[in-house]
Order: structure tokens, then C-alpha cells, then sequence
């Protein structure tokens, strides 16, 4: 049994800080992509950042050069540092993996429960 376990949410001012973390745990042979998505109200759900096993990285416009996406793949953990927040970065977070639970099985795509990040202005 996998699970993705988000956390680090919470309410921040505009311009300010928060620092999310997904730790993985379970059945796992290896990590190959993961990413944070986000969904506000009544929108759809989007990719805010993704990273590869290497680290290479790739960000939404309107995050880029505010929010830093990183892992650790000997914790199984994802981070996204997010700076400058605004209002219109409320949402819903979710870590998202594919992950190959054991040696020969396809990997399979995995999210967390989400964590809510609200920006007040």
C-alpha cells in the first residue's frame, strides 16, 4: 500500500511564505516523476510543478521564478517552496508520483489527500 502524504498548508499573507511537503511511503521500488498540482473553486486542477527522478524541473508561467519544486529520493519526499504568494495562489495543493511499487510492475500514478493554501490580501 502507497500513500503520498501532503503537508505544510495554511493560511499566509500576500508576499508571504509556506513550504509544502509530500513524503511517500509503502511499497516502493522507485520514484520517477512527481509533481504539485492545485485546484481553487470552481477551476479546473492544474500542474503547478513537476520534477524528475534527475531533477529536472518545469513550472507554470505563473509560478515561475516564485515557487522552487525539489525532492529527496532517498527520503521519498517532494518539496515546494513557494515565496511572493498572491491571492490567486489559493488552492487546493496536490502531490502527485509515479511510482513503481515493486521490480517488473508497471508504475502507476499516486496523489495525495491535498493540502489547502489560502493567500489573503
Amino acid at each position: 500500500q502507497v500513500q503520498l502524504v501532503e503537508s505544510g498548508g495554511g493560511l499566509v499573507q500576500a508576499g508571504g511564505s509556506l513550504r509544502l511537503s509530500c513524503a511517500a511511503s509503502g511499497s516502493i521500488f522507485s520514484i520517477n516523476a512527481m509533481g504539485w498540482y492545485r485546484q481553487a473553486p470552481g477551476k479546473q486542477r492544474e500542474l503547478v510543478a513537476a520534477i524528475t527522478s534527475g531533477g529536472s524541473t518545469n513550472y507554470a508561467d505563473s509560478v515561475k521564478g516564485r515557487f522552487t519544486i525539489s525532492r529527496d529520493n532517498v527520503k521519498y519526499t517532494m518539496y515546494l517552496q513557494m515565496n511572493s504568494l498572491k491571492p490567486e495562489d489559493t488552492a487546493v495543493y496536490y502531490c502527485n508520483a509515479d511510482l513503481v511499487a515493486a521490480p517488473e510492475i508497471p508504475s502507476e500514478d499516486y496523489w495525495g489527500q491535498g493540502t489547502q493554501v489560502t493567500v489573503s490580501s
